[in-house]
């Protein structure tokens, strides 16, 4: 049989997707940086300006509260006027959110800055998409690929956004109006990037398009659940240990500066790996990457929880940006095989609603267990550390579920 023959089905270019892959990478790379930067000084900047030491962590909170609450408009929005509105829009909310973060800090209001962390996380949720966008025009084969170099992008936003902080932190009196404001500049990118993606119009519904499932049929649905569940667990997980990192080294008598360090080693290792995870993915399938990077969170746990030491940090942070890499990108690629084309706007808003909000619980328990158990830094430390182990089963049983399922209950 030749290669003309009608049996053999053509192959598909992904010059277009590599193309919009090269734009979306940038995007990541110098906008992402942004969220970088603010988790860094979240934080800090709330323990300087919070009523109650447990309520520090709360504008991290407010990030990705306020990416959960946009992810169920947002991605409707994009799936009607397309993704280059949506990452425009991303983009404002970002600008104008760090804008009033950087007053809310000069003002000393801790409220303002609450705002401000909320208008951020609407960039936040547009971010999420930037993987499903990688996809949008991908072959099959070079889908989890797309979706994994996307997220490589943040290999230079762990460098820009960490090295900000350290370049920006006392340019200004009160610390960390410069970096806030730094972050508001970096969302000038978008405006000359995004209108360059060529990206699938939406489009009329196909005549023959099988009918919409509802909510609690897509959430039944094997495959998507449990996508779901393992992308909120590796998310949260990520975030409720991050979160508290740099109120944990400086609480622990090493300085900003070092904190900035590890959360920069933490962000490379999330996404280094993701020049190899989506081949590691296509080779092996989604559902052992994603078991990998559930051993590795749990690895990360028992490093921090064998001491305090700086390369305890580094050890421990490492290991969770690579599970949250594996974990992420698993998830994900899992999730676009389990949704037709007319589903993918509710599915990915769902899906980004209930991952976001699974991490702005866990950003706001990192504060309470990091300040308010025990009486000592490295006790809530240990707090922080010991509360991932019920997530990681919970993750690992969904898994093992997910397996012993007929391939066609699956989807």
């Amino acid at each position: 049989m030749t290669a003309s023959s009608p049996q053999t089905p053509p192959r598909r270019d992904d010059r277009l997707a590599r193309r919009n892959v090269a734009i979306l990478v940038a995007a990541q790379a110098l906008l992402g940086s942004q969220i970088t930067l603010q988790f860094t000084i979240g934080g800090l900047a709330g323990q300087m300006l919070a009523p109650n030491p447990c309520l520090a962590t709360l504008p991290i909170s407010m990030i990705v509260f306020g990416s959960m609450t946009t992810a169920p408009w947002i991605s409707p929005l994009m799936q009607r006027r397309g993704r280059t509105a949506g990452f425009l829009i991303g983009a404002g909310g970002g600008m104008a959110g760090a804008a009033l973060s950087a007053a809310g800090v000069a003002l000393g209001s801790f409220w303002l800055l609450l705002l401000g962390s909320y208008l951020t996380g609407i960039y936040m949720s547009a971010q999420g998409f930037y993987r499903f966008a990688a996809a949008d025009t991908a072959s099959e084969a070079f889908r989890p690929k797309a979706i994994s170099y996307v997220l490589a992008g943040g290999l230079l936003s762990a460098l820009i956004g960490p090295q900000l902080v350290k370049v920006t932190g006392d340019l200004t009196v009160v610390p960390f109006v410069g970096s806030y404001a730094a972050a508001a500049a970096l969302n000038l990118a978008g405006i000359v990037l995004f209108p360059l993606l060529a990206l699938p119009r939406p489009g009329p519904r196909a005549a023959d398009a099988a009918p919409d499932r509802g909510v609690r049929a897509l959430l039944t649905t094997p495959g998507i659940a449990v996508a779901v569940i393992v992308g909120a667990v590796s998310y949260a997980l990520m975030n409720l240990v991050m979160t508290s990192t740099p109120l944990a080294v400086v609480g622990c008598g090493f300085t900003r500066g070092d904190a900035a360090d590890i959360v920069s080693a933490h962000v490379l290792a999330m996404f280094v790996p993701s020049f190899f995870t989506g081949h590691l993915i296509a080779r092996f399938g989604a559902a052992r990457i994603v078991a990998a990077g559930l051993v590795l969170l749990g690895g990360a746990g028992v490093i921090a929880l064998a001491g305090v030491e700086l390369g305890n940090f580094f050890g421990a942070l490492v290991l969770l940006g690579l599970g949250w890499n594996f974990g992420f990108i698993g998830a994900t690629a899992m999730l676009t095989s389990f949704h037709t084309a007319e589903e993918r706007g509710r599915v990915q808003g769902l899906n980004d609603m209930i991952v976001f909000g699974s991490v702005t619980v866990a950003s706001l328990a990192s504060g309470g267990l990091m300040n308010c158990t025990g009486g000592t830094a490295e006790q809530g430390w240990s707090a922080v550390n010991l509360a991932m182990i019920p997530f990681l089963v919970l993750a690992a049983a969904a898994l093992f579920w997910l397996a012993r399922q007929p391939s066609a209950a699956r989807a």
